[in-house]
C-alpha cells in the first residue's frame, strides 16, 4: 500500500515559484523596439511570406498592428484569461476520487482469536448520476469560447487604437508642418507692414491685425508640437513598445487609400450584429448560464456511493467479514431549488444583456454609417475650397509677376491658401476618424488586403500563443 501511495504522489504536479522584479519587467518594456529579433518570424508567419527588406524603415496601420499583437500586454491579459477558462474545462472533467478509510480496532474478547486486533477497510466510491459531469463540461467549454471572443475582442480594440494613435500622430505632424509654413509667412507680412509703417505708408492700425494672427500662428503652433509630442507617446504605447523605439523609423498613414463602397451595404451590417466578437461572446455566455441551469437541475437527483469494505482479524477467529455499503442522500428537506432560481436568473440576465448589446450594436452602426456619409460631403467641401485658394494663389503670384499686385498681395495669398490647407487636414482627419469608427461597429478593416489584422485572422494569431518578448517560453 505505500509503495502505491509513494506511485501516486510520484505523478503530482510540483510548485515552481516565479518571481516578479519590477525593476526587471520596468526595463524590458521601456526597451522593446521594432527590429526585436522575435518580431521578424511572428509577423513572416502572420503575413504568409518572407520579409526581405527587415528591419522597417517605414511602418504602417498594418505593420504597426502586427508588432502590437506581439507586444502589447493587453493581448498577453486577454490570451491569460483564456487559458484560465481552457483549464476550466479540464476540472469540469474531472471525476470524484474514491476514498479509502483504514479504521483498527482492539478488541479482547474475541473467544479464540490470539490477536485482539481487527483492521477494518472500506471504501467510498462516488457515481455521479443524471449525466452532471457532462453537463459541468458543457459549461465550461461555453465559458472558455466566451473568453476566446473576449481575446478577440482585445485584438480588435488593439487594432483600433493603433490605427487612431497613428491617425493622430500623422495629423499632429502635417498641422505642425502647415503652421510652421504659415508662421513664416506672417512673419514676413508682419516685417513689410512694419517697414511701410516706418516709411509712414500705413497707420499703426493697418499694422496691429497683422501681429495679433503673427502671435496667433505661433501660439496654434506649438500647441501642434505640444499635440505631435503627446501623440508620439500615445502611439508607442499602442503599439506596447517605448517611444525611443519610434525615433529611427517613419511612421505613415495612408490618406490616399480609396473610400470603401461595401462598408455601408445591409450585408455588411447584418454580418456585423451577427458575427461581432462581443456578440459571439454575449451569446456563449448565454449558452453557459444555459447550461448551468441544466447542471443545477440535474443536482435535484442525488449520487451514490458505493462502499464495499473488508474487516480482517488475524484469519484466527474465522470470523472476516466482506460488506458492501449503498449510501444516497434523500431530497426531502432541500430539493436544490435555490440555485436553480439563481441560474434560471442568471440565464435571464445573460439573456438581457445580450439584447442590450445587440441594440447597442445597431445604435454604433446606425452613427457610424451616418457620421461618416456626412464627413465625405464635408471632405468634398474643403478640397473644392483648397483647390479654389490654390487658383488665388497662383493667379496672385501671376499677377505680381505681371506687375499687377505686390508682395503683400501674394503673402495674403499665401496665408489664405495655409487657413484652407488647415481645413482641408481638418476635413481628412474627420472623414479617417469617421471610417476608423465605423471598422470599429462593424468589427471589418476598410482595407481588403490587410488580411493578417483582421477579426477573422486572429483565431491563428492567439491559438499559437506569441511568446513574452526578451524571455522564452514552451506552448502547446
Amino acid at each position: 500500500m505505500f509503495f502505491a501511495f509513494s506511485v501516486l504522489l510520484a505523478g503530482c504536479a510540483r510548485f515552481h515559484p516565479q518571481l516578479i522584479s519590477p525593476e526587471q519587467t520596468a526595463v524590458q518594456l521601456e526597451s522593446r523596439r521594432l527590429d526585436d529579433p522575435g518580431l521578424k518570424p511572428f509577423m513572416e508567419e502572420r503575413l504568409g511570406h518572407s520579409l526581405t527588406d527587415w528591419p522597417f524603415k517605414k511602418w504602417d496601420v498594418n505593420s504597426l498592428t502586427l508588432a502590437a499583437f506581439y507586444f502589447h500586454p493587453d493581448l498577453a491579459v486577454a490570451r491569460a484569461q483564456w487559458r484560465l477558462a481552457e483549464a476550466g474545462v479540464k476540472t469540469a472533467g474531472a471525476r470524484p476520487n474514491p476514498s479509502l478509510t483504514v479504521t483498527p480496532a482492539y478488541d479482547t474478547q474475541i473467544p479464540g482469536n490470539p490477536s485482539p486486533w481487527i483492521v477494518p477497510v472500506s471504501l467510498d466510491v462516488p457515481i455521479e448520476t443524471a449525466g452532471k459531469r457532462a453537463k459541468r463540461i458543457a459549461e465550461a467549454q461555453d465559458a472558455s469560447q466566451s473568453a476566446w471572443w473576449s481575446l478577440i475582442t482585445a485584438a480588435w480594440q488593439i487594432r483600433s487604437d493603433v490605427r487612431a494613435r497613428l491617425l493622430d500622430f500623422t495629423v499632429a505632424g502635417r498641422r505642425l508642418d502647415l503652421l510652421t509654413n504659415q508662421v513664416s509667412v506672417q512673419e514676413k507680412m508682419v516685417q513689410l507692414l512694419q517697414q511701410r509703417l516706418e516709411a509712414g505708408a500705413i497707420s499703426r492700425p493697418e499694422l496691429t491685425p497683422a501681429q495679433i494672427a503673427l502671435n496667433k500662428a505661433r501660439l496654434d503652433a506649438n500647441d501642434a508640437q505640444i499635440q505631435l509630442a503627446d501623440a508620439r507617446s500615445q502611439l508607442a504605447e499602442a503599439a506596447g513598445v517605448g517611444t525611443a523605439a519610434l525615433d529611427s523609423v517613419t511612421l505613415a498613414f495612408d490618406f490616399s487609400a480609396p473610400a470603401p463602397e461595401d462598408l455601408t451595404s445591409a450585408e455588411v451590417r447584418r454580418m456585423a450584429l451577427l458575427g461581432r466578437s462581443d456578440i459571439r461572446g454575449a451569446l456563449a455566455d448565454y449558452a453557459a448560464a444555459q447550461d448551468e441551469l441544466r447542471l443545477q437541475i440535474a443536482k435535484q437527483y442525488p449520487d451514490l456511493h458505493l462502499g464495499p469494505g473488508y474487516a480482517w482479524n488475524s484469519g484466527n477467529a474465522g470470523d472476516n467479514e466482506w460488506s458492501l455499503g449503498l449510501t444516497l442522500e434523500l431530497p426531502i428537506l432541500d430539493q436544490n431549488q435555490g440555485p436553480i432560481a439563481e441560474a434560471k436568473a442568471r440565464r435571464e440576465l445573460a439573456a438581457a444583456q445580450f439584447l442590450a448589446l445587440q441594440a447597442r450594436v445597431i445604435g454604433e452602426i446606425e452613427r457610424a454609417v451616418a457620421g461618416y456619409q456626412v464627413t465625405i460631403s464635408q471632405l468634398k467641401t474643403s478640397e473644392t475650397l483648397l483647390a479654389a485658394e490654390q487658383q488665388q494663389e497662383h493667379s496672385v503670384a501671376a499677377q505680381r509677376q505681371a506687375g499687377a499686385a505686390d508682395q503683400l498681395d501674394e503673402l495674403s495669398a499665401q496665408v489664405e491658401f495655409a487657413t484652407a490647407a488647415l481645413a482641408h487636414l481638418d476635413g481628412l482627419a474627420k472623414f479617417q476618424t469617421a471610417l476608423g469608427t465605423m471598422e470599429n461597429a462593424l468589427q471589418r478593416p476598410a482595407d481588403k488586403m490587410d488580411a493578417a489584422t483582421t477579426a477573422a485572422a486572429l483565431t491563428n494569431l492567439v491559438q499559437r500563443s506569441t511568446p513574452t518578448p526578451g524571455r522564452k517560453e514552451s506552448h502547446p
